[in-house]
């Protein structure tokens, strides 16, 4: 018999697995000897096993779990299965990929902030920016502010003095909504300065102030406080105590696809269209999912259930809602048509970014959901 047999040590010369390898896939039922000489222990295996071992050796080489390898093995000639594990597997992979390289971005501009400090700041700096602007640049961001009162950091939006603008940014971790807004700001030097965080309740008060009538509003940022004045109405609170995420690290986008449509449109074939209920909501709770893909003329459409084969990107319904009806608050553009969206579409695993045509500075972002491998 065992002339017929390759020894554990041909196989693993063969193959290039180790012999310990070989032991261990043996006690894990994956590939198992022919026959085991009940004297010594040792392993034999038949001929047709060397390509078994052959390909084990190129499956540890990409990382395919256990349990995925089994079935690969096991799978049934003509099947499609072992196909289906590796695709599976593949995807998994790009996935991990795109979060490195995310976290990557964000350590490399953490680095860079590091290496070169901002310069020092001054206590408070006095901007002037237009009441109408503001408010629509508020209205395009709240809806992304977190109210998850074990994350107090996000509670609130971002006020960040860049040069002419005043950027607003809001977070909840799943969406991320940034308007800008024209600033003209009293520090004559015009040093940089560090955004301030405003916490949630004193955005409302803001708002409710500018609808007072003013055309203006001072606002004074630092030193750990807010003040806006707008006509005779003033109001003022202290800030929030934190670092902010780094938008820049999630909006440094590589779209696949730039899509313009009817804001209106798509807001109506979202609402009335197919959902899914996963577990993809804030804290891990079920939410109704959108699926869009893009037809075979490349217009996007919300799938159906189950979506088609193809490119897929799952949305939180509700976020996806809310962005479109931020992206159409305030007055018309000065370019682009009113009711007019551009939509950004990276991979399936890439953020989907909600632009409005015409204010270049105002767009959302929402995290995508990873769908099932069953989906």
């Amino acid at each position: 018999m065992e002339s017929e047999l390759h020894s554990i040590g041909e196989l693993a010369r063969a193959s290039g697995l180790g012999v310990g390898t070989l032991r261990y896939y043996d006690g894990a039922e994956v590939l198992t000897p022919a026959w085991v000489d009940p004297q010594t222990g040792y392993r034999w295996y038949r001929p047709g096993q060397l390509a078994d071992a052959r390909l084990l050796a190129r499956l540890r080489r990409v990382g395919l779990p256990l349990a995925a390898v089994r079935a690969v093995l096991a799978a049934a000639p003509g099947s499609g299965e072992a196909r289906r594990v590796l695709d599976a597997h593949l995807r998994r992979l790009e996935d991990g990929l795109a979060d490195a390289r995310r976290e990557l971005s964000l350590i490399h501009t953490m680095i860079e902030q590091r290496e070169q400090p901002m310069t020092t700041a001054p206590a408070e700096l006095r901007l002037t920016v237009p009441a109408e602007g503001l408010a629509a640049a508020l209205d395009a961001v709240r809806f992304a502010v977190c109210g998850d009162p074990g994350l107090p950091s996000l509670a609130g939006v971002l006020f960040e003095p860049d040069g002419p603008v005043l950027r607003l940014v809001a977070t909840d971790r799943y969406r991320m909504a940034l308007a800008e807004v024209p600033a003209a700001s009293q520090d004559p030097a015009g040093r940089p300065v560090a955004g301030t965080v405003v916490p949630t309740a004193l955005v409302d008060a803001l708002r409710a102030l500018l609808g007072a009538g003013a055309p203006e509003v001072a606002l004074t940022l630092g030193a750990g406080l807010v003040r806006a004045e707008a006509g005779a109405h003033r109001i003022e609170g202290a800030a929030l105590d934190f670092d902010y995420p780094d938008h820049r690290a999630v909006t440094r986008l590589e779209p696949e696809h730039r899509i313009a449509l009817s804001a209106a449109e798509l807001r109506a074939a979202v609402a009335a269209g197919a959902t899914r209920t996963l577990p993809s909501g804030p804290g891990g709770a079920d939410c109704a999912v959108t699926v869009l893909t893009l037809t075979g003329d490349g217009r996007l459409a919300v799938a159906d259930d189950p979506a088609p084969e193809g490119y897929r990107l799952a949305v939180n319904r509700d976020f996806l809602l809310d962005a479109l009806d931020a992206g159409q608050s305030g007055e018309p553009r000065e370019s682009g048509q009113p009711g007019q969206l551009l939509l950004e579409l990276g991979g399936p695993i890439a953020p989907l970014a909600v632009r409005t045509p015409g204010r270049a500075g105002t767009f959302s972002v929402l995290m995508p959901v990873r769908l099932p491998e069953s989906a």
